[in-house]
């Protein structure tokens, strides 16, 4: 553990009030405890610090019975992204489901009792949502995580969202800016680039960001992106030209004019912490406008706080870090801090009337239904669930339960379920999808089979294996929960645009020929 040379309080407590740390543990530990009495002002939470509403609901008691301020964050996108929900999957679809539907109304519904169920467990800051204009289909980590590849209907989403979220005391953090729809590369593992010129930022990236910051967002969420048009060498997160020169700029100089809370994306994410550590990087990002630093999802003790604390005290005294630069980034997250104290809590939402079917009515429309050559027959049966199972995107975890196997078994008793991955169709001794395809249908004897599948477009294996499993059992259901690209043939193909728990249960409906369009 490192110890702070004796000095400024006033600089020590704002160097601890632009932290967002995580913590291990349903309860917050001692440390935690402490440090809010030192000054750090906000906590992050994770799957990991949830059990139940109640058990949500006393933690963040617990934390603002330390500090009344305290900003309680977490990362709830709905949908595939979800921290409450992590061990059930998510009661709410995600953005490219509410896309779908393209009604801005709904949108903000799902979003207003979203905040209200955080609200209600004390959570009053939510890294969501996610503005991304999802331009390239192959982009490993956005996906269904994002409204559209529309800018324009990803951004009436977005602005409806924010303006959702913040009436139940909730502040929003639009993310990620300046946009990281047109990556190859997931930031958690690698720094992406992208090579759009500045016109076309303009008209793609920035259009859902002008938008949030019009409806009035609380907070925006950095990048992880090297954009050489705007900064040849530095990513956003740590571009001055990116923070102060485009997202703070009065709109009259072509910036977007935002004056709230600038938040980094999680600093130990390999697109920072591999070039830079994340002292370093948490200095780069303070001093390029940053207001808060993310850190916590993977680093989550009492001595990463102190060893960001105390790089962030030595650049000031060094004259790295201007200290009226940190003075300013920790006055932001108080501010914000004292909005949520009066507008957030418990309290914010007494007057909102919980809307429990508004996620499920929503997956219902999201739903998009190609029938097949012949009158679809539901199962009157058991049936058998074959599931293809990429590798997790780190930010949805593979932790999160998805697919429409639960349900069908609910459904229809007896139903059973196998999951495929990589491995089984091209790994050594996997004799590939003639093999594999093979074993499903021994094990389906005269059971009516249900394909799931995650971005079949991005995974030629994925592609390969429903191939052959069409070809041989032409009456199997495709149910496509990532980015739907066109159709295979089949019995019946079904869209959910998402993973979330009521995307399956929808899916699941309309595959026993219950409800369908909500």
């Amino acid at each position: 553990m490192t110890t702070l040379a004796r000095g400024s309080d006033t600089l020590t407590r704002d160097a601890l009030a632009v932290l967002q740390p995580g913590f291990t543990g349903t309860t917050a530990p001692d440390w935690l405890l402490r440090r809010l009495g030192e000054g750090l002002t906000s906590v992050g939470l994770f799957g990991r610090n949830i059990t139940s509403p109640e058990q949500l609901a006393a933690l963040t008691a617990q934390l603002r019975a330390e500090r009344a301020d305290v900003l309680v964050a977490i990362d709830e996108e709905g949908g595939d992204v979800t921290r409450m929900e992590v061990r059930t999957g998510s009661s709410f679809p995600g953005n490219l489901a509410l896309g779908a539907v393209d009604d801005t109304a709904l949108t903000q519904a799902v979003a207003r009792e979203l905040g209200r169920r955080l609200a209600e467990c004390g959570v009053n800051l939510n890294w969501a949502p996610s503005a991304d204009v999802n331009s390239n289909p192959d982009n490993p980590v956005i996906g269904v995580r994002s409204f559209g590849a529309d800018p324009h209907l990803v951004a009436r989403h977005t602005a409806a969202y924010v303006r959702g979220l913040q009436a139940a005391g909730v502040a929003a953090c639009t993310k990620h800016f300046p946009g990281h729809g047109d990556t190859a590369v997931d930031s958690h593992h690698a720094l992406p680039r992208i090579d759009a010129d500045l016109d076309t930022l303009t008209t793609r990236e920035l259009v859902p960001f002008r938008a949030a910051v019009a409806a009035g967002t609380k907070a925006v969420m950095s990048a992880h992106i090297l954009l050489p048009a705007l900064d040849p060498a530095r990513p956003a997160t740590l571009s001055p030209a990116a923070l102060h020169g485009l997202l703070r700029a009065p709109v009259t100089e072509g910036g977007l004019g935002f004056e709230g809370l600038v938040v980094t994306d999680g600093m130990e994410m390999r697109a920072i912490s591999a070039a830079y550590g994340i002292e370093r990087g948490s200095v780069l990002a303070i001093a390029a406008g940053a207001d808060a630093i993310c850190v916590g999802g993977g680093l989550a003790d009492e001595d990463t706080v102190l060893r960001l604390r105390d790089a962030l005290v030595a650049a000031v005294r060094a004259g790295e870090l201007p200290e009226a630069r940190l003075a300013d980034a920790a006055a932001r997250v108080r501010a914000l801090g004292d909005w949520a104290r009066h507008a957030g809590g418990p309290g914010a939402v007494e007057g909102i009337a919980p809307a429990p079917e508004a996620g499920l009515r929503a997956a219902r429309r999201a739903l998009r239904i190609t029938p097949g050559a012949q009158p679809y027959q539901p199962p009157t049966g058991p049936a058998f669930v074959a599931a293809f199972t990429p590798v997790a995107n780190i930010a949805v975890g593979d932790e999160t339960p998805w697919g429409v196997a639960a349900e069908l078994a609910r459904l229809l008793p007896g139903t059973a379920t196998a999951t495929y991955g990589r491995d089984e169709v091209q790994g050594p001794g996997a004799g590939g999808a003639p093999a594999l395809i093979a074993n499903v249908l021994a094990d389906t004897a005269d059971r009516r089979i249900v394909a799931v599948v995650r971005d079949v477009h991005r995974h030629a294996w994925m592609a390969d294996a429903l191939d052959a499993l069409l070809a041989a059992r032409p009456d199997t259901v495709v149910v496509e929960m990532g980015v739907p690209q066109a159709p295979p043939s089949g019995a019946l193909h079904i869209a959910t645009h998402g993973a979330a728990r009521v995307c399956g249960l929808a899916a699941a409906e309309v595959i026993t020929g219950g409800v369908a369009g909500g």
